[in-house]
């Protein structure tokens, strides 16, 4: 097995990949497009190295095209994803504010059939007439 020095091109590929990762983490968490645009990158890095390794060709060429490749391809997955979960939570924010809607109008008309309870019992036929 070979080792890896820092000059190589695998090398270098690697130390971007970490210094990339590093600076991906700091700040706000990383959205559903980002997850699977890493996740794609790295799966596709992963499998263009052992590709370029068993083809006798540069591991490192192949894991740069790999990864260009899978985070393509993670990006457009991610994005998928990522739209649905947003209409998702317009439909579920949809769905609470009717329902509060509803529980509203069900205490006012409980409220209105109170009302109309209470004027039955208290009301007083003036023009009565006793025969």
């Amino acid at each position: 097995m070979r080792s890896i020095s820092a000059k190589s091109a695998t090398g270098k590929g690697l130390l971007l990949a970490v210094a990339l990762s590093l600076a991906g983490c700091a700040g706000a968490p990383l959205s559903t497009r980002e997850k699977s645009t890493l996740g794609g990158a790295a799966l596709g890095a992963g499998a263009g190295a052992i590709i370029g390794e068993a083809t006798d060709s540069n591991p490192g060429t192949g894991a740069l095209i790999g990864g260009a490749l899978g985070g393509l391809g993670g990006a457009m997955v991610g994005g998928g994803m990522q739209s649905q979960e947003s209409q998702m939570a317009e439909q579920r924010y949809e769905l609470e504010r009717q329902q509060y809607e509803l529980e509203r109008q069900r205490r006012d008309l409980e409220d209105l059939r109170r009302r109309d309870d209470y004027s039955r019992d208290n009301y007083y036929d003036y023009d009565r007439r006793y025969y």
